[in-house]
């Protein structure tokens, strides 16, 4: 049981989601047209989402830059400040892996540079990997 009350912490979080969604990254606005609207593999996405967990009796969150439900995966973009915070961001998946939801985090290059890579990677999760041919 939560010694916080998750109620306090929703309206918080839905301030600080929209604030993020504001200030979103480029690649953060190339991933959400590509995802949005359930554009892509008719999934359900959702961004700057928060997730909330307890943490040694006390209920907080964090927010995801992507979420989706069906499938239970955390998109991240990373800017490059992650460089500097490597273990927080270990730490978060881990806890976020901890609640059965994956995580799968690329960077802003590489969501700018081949968006095309970012979502097989996405749609090899969701789907598997798909068969290779062979010629016999």
């Amino acid at each position: 049981m939560s010694l916080n009350c998750k109620n306090k912490l929703v309206p918080i979080a839905k301030r600080l989601s929209r604030e993020l969604r504001k200030n979103s990254t480029s690649a953060e606005e190339i991933f959400w047209q590509a995802v949005r609207n359930r554009n892509f593999l008719d999934r359900k996405f959702y961004r700057q989402y928060p997730i909330f967990f307890d943490l040694l009796g006390k209920e907080t969150f964090f927010i995801a830059d992507f979420y989706c439900f069906e499938e239970k995966l955390v998109v991240e973009i990373d800017g490059a400040y992650h460089e500097r915070q490597k273990d927080y961001d270990e730490l978060r998946t881990m806890i976020i892996n901890h609640h059965n939801i994956k995580v799968i985090r690329f960077d802003n290059e590489q969501v700018i540079k081949n968006l095309k890579n970012v979502l097989n990677e996405i749609e090899e999760i969701i789907n598997g990997p798909h068969p290779k041919s062979h010629n016999y």
